[in-house]
């Protein structure tokens, strides 16, 4: 497997089975799509014939464990537009990430780690919000569609033990200091003048495989009604919020300014001879149909200062607990947010009265902040904030939060400011280092056998 290869399967494989829940959202098929996670539904993954391909210290894996994990892994390549690796290799390196996952699995069990009930709805309600739907609806979309509903709690509960375990074991050991940035920031080469920056609007209809010609026909239709409103100037992110199965969605498609090299080859050539504005497509490829809207072109320039946008927003936060499940959190946020909007209560008033966070007595107040201060989740659901507007409830890995952006601003850096910009990324450079470390000494003291391999 080439090197590019390898590495787009490990990035869809930990988003999958590291816990990573605050960088992918989850959502729900179409009609005639995928079943939300693999192995969730009876009819998702063929179930071929069963048998032990692995066992690590004493659990087993099976061969269905690894087709399961490799159609989920599959259908996030495709979606992306990335080559998907030839069969065999993609099974070994499948069961390879399985091991790996086993042993940090049986890490966690052996140093403590337990998932309350409470934290398990919290997630389950952040996906169906990710849907845009209430815990009810969302329970009974995954019926009609045949996805074990525990299936799935088992697996949100597999997730999130391994996110804790990385936090507990590898982040909380983590410390970054000024020295540390500081040669971060003089490795990075000055911007050279010329370089193209692009930014497309990116509404996926996606397509099974295998498809009869009338559901293609179907789906062509839908991708043509989505190209046709986008390029007479309707609102584009309305229109992924409507039409798009792709992972930008929550984003109003937006895929985020980045070199060219960043996007597929297909998404260059549609679009290379457009200006912003334009929408090219659709266009198809194994993942579907695609329609695509050049937002930004970006060409950077060499500068002795950097600028960044900068926001302050203010925040009211709950954690669900025993006595306050996070549906009543989210519910009791929906009240306080009509409460604001209508002018019946101020919202700082209810941030010092009511927050669990340390921002309270400030009456939520965060600050002006650099991008990438803050976690994914909330930072998406900031970003999308007009100032003044005050967010729907939002679930993050912390609980549950009302979001108002109160100003932006374009700030140029000073030294010090460029070191607080750079840390979150240094961090995280860091951490991915610390986890791989941590990871390959955690496999090599475990007992592996292999027995006969995945087909």
């Amino acid at each position: 497997m080439s090197e590019p290869a390898r590495r787009t399967l490990v990035w869809a494989a930990l988003a999958l089975s590291c816990g990573l829940l605050q960088a992918q959202t989850l959502r729900l098929p179409n009609a005639a799509g995928a079943g939300l996670l693999a192995g969730s539904a009876t009819s998702t993954v063929p179930r071929e014939a069963d048998h032990i391909t692995a066992v690590v210290n004493s659990a087993p894996i099976t061969a269905n464990d690894v087709r399961s994990r490799a159609a989920a892994i599959e259908r996030q390549l495709r979606e992306r537009g990335e080559p998907v690796p030839p069969r065999a290799e993609l099974l070994r390196e499948v069961l390879e990430l399985l091991v790996v996952e086993q042993v940090q699995l049986q890490r966690a069990e052996e140093i403590g780690i337990r998932i309350e009930t409470a934290v398990l709805d919290q997630a389950e309600l952040t996906i169906a919000q990710q849907n845009q739907m209430d815990l009810q609806a969302f329970r009974e979309r995954l019926a009609r569609e045949g996805i074990d509903g525990n299936r799935l709690r088992e697996q949100l509960k597999r997730q999130i033990t391994l996110q804790r375990l990385r936090e507990r074991e590898v982040e909380a050991t983590l410390r970054v200091t000024d020295q540390d940035v500081d040669r971060y920031l003089q490795s990075q080469p000055a911007a050279p003048a010329g370089v193209e920056e692009l930014n497309l609007g990116h509404i996926l209809v996606a397509l099974p495989e295998g498809a009869a010609a009338a559901e293609v026909a179907n789906r062509l239709a839908r991708a043509m009604r989505a190209s046709e409103r986008a390029a007479a100037g309707e609102d584009f992110a309305r229109l992924a919020q409507e039409f798009s199965d792709g992972p930008e969605r929550q984003q109003g498609g937006a895929m985020g300014l980045r070199t060219p090299d960043r996007y597929p080859e297909l998404f260059i050539e549609s679009t290379r001879s457009l200006k912003p504005g334009e929408v090219a497509g659709p266009v198809r490829s194994g993942a579907g149909f695609h329609v695509l809207k050049v937002l930004e072109r970006k060409t950077s320039t060499p500068s002795a200062d950097a600028t960044v946008t900068q926001t302050r927003a203010r925040h009211i936060l709950l954690r669900p607990s025993r006595q306050l499940t996070p549906q009543a959190a989210t519910e009791q946020m929906r009240n306080w947010r009509n409460d604001i909007v209508s002018g019946k209560a101020d919202f700082a008033a209810l941030a010092r009265e009511h927050s669990q966070d340390g921002s309270a007595k400030a009456g939520g107040d965060l600050g002006w902040a650099n991008p990438g201060l803050f976690v994914p989740e909330f930072e998406r659901a900031m970003n999308a904030l007009a100032p003044g507007e005050v967010s729907e409830p939002l679930t993050s890995r912390f609980g549950v939060h009302l979001i108002q952006v109160m100003e932006r601003r374009q700030a140029t850096l000073g030294v010090n400011e460029k070191r607080d910009a750079a840390r979150p990324q240094v961090r995280e450079e860091m951490l991915d280092r610390a986890y791989a470390e941590w990871a390959r000494d955690l496999r090599a003291k475990a007992y592996v056998e292999y027995r006969e391999p995945p087909q």
